[in-house]
């Protein structure tokens, strides 16, 4: 069960999340990534003290949530999380229609969306650090996700808006399906 099915969220994410959502001055729609959506999400058991968001609706929010929750505020000091725009990030160009929403009829004001699986890998390719490829992997297991529709919607989605370095990506996208998809156990079944 996800937490958006309805698990408890712990204290500290349950308190910080309520009081930005009693602070903010009209709803504001998060499109999240990172760790803070793979943890809560899909489960990944790693701990995270930000959250990632690359899109605020309405976007003139963006300057109130960084002074409400960002990471020099006082809900960020005194709960030890944060919220942080993600200014330069691609992501699947349809990554928009299919949104999960979590925690679902928590709060007032606040509603948070995760990408699925897919587009949450894919918002890794560019940066492609350990931590994103330990995601990646994390992802391919518990997802699970397929080599096929990963490249595909790489090939028709993110790559087209991909401003540089489209054969770097490429690169780096290949050598995810080598290693993450062709090294499934003998008795693992995949689609």
């Amino acid at each position: 069960m996800t937490v958006s099915d309805g698990q408890e969220l712990p204290s500290s994410w349950r308190e910080f999340l309520g009081q930005l959502d009693e602070a903010l001055s009209e709803p504001v729609e998060l499109h999240c990534i990172g760790g803070f959506v793979i943890s809560f999400l899909y489960g990944l058991p790693r701990p995270t003290g930000d959250v990632d968001y690359i899109s605020a609706i309405p976007r003139n929010r963006i300057e109130e949530l960084e002074r409400l929750a960002g990471c020099e505020s006082e809900l960020a000091r005194k709960y030890k999380i944060h919220l942080q725009h993600v200014a330069i990030a691609t992501m699947p160009e349809d990554y928009e229609s299919r949104l999960t929403e979590l925690f679902r009829g928590r709060f007032k004001k606040l509603k948070i969306f995760g990408p699925d699986p897919y587009d949450l890998a894919l918002s890794k390719l560019e940066r492609n650090s350990p931590k994103d490829q330990e995601d990646v992997q994390y992802l391919v297991r518990t997802a699970p996700l397929t080599a096929e529709v990963l490249q595909e919607r790489y090939e028709r989605e993110l790559r087209p808006n991909l401003m540089a370095r489209q054969s770097w990506h490429d690169g780096t996208l290949k050598m995810w399906l080598g290693a993450y998809f062709s090294k499934a156990d003998p008795g693992e079944h995949t689609e």
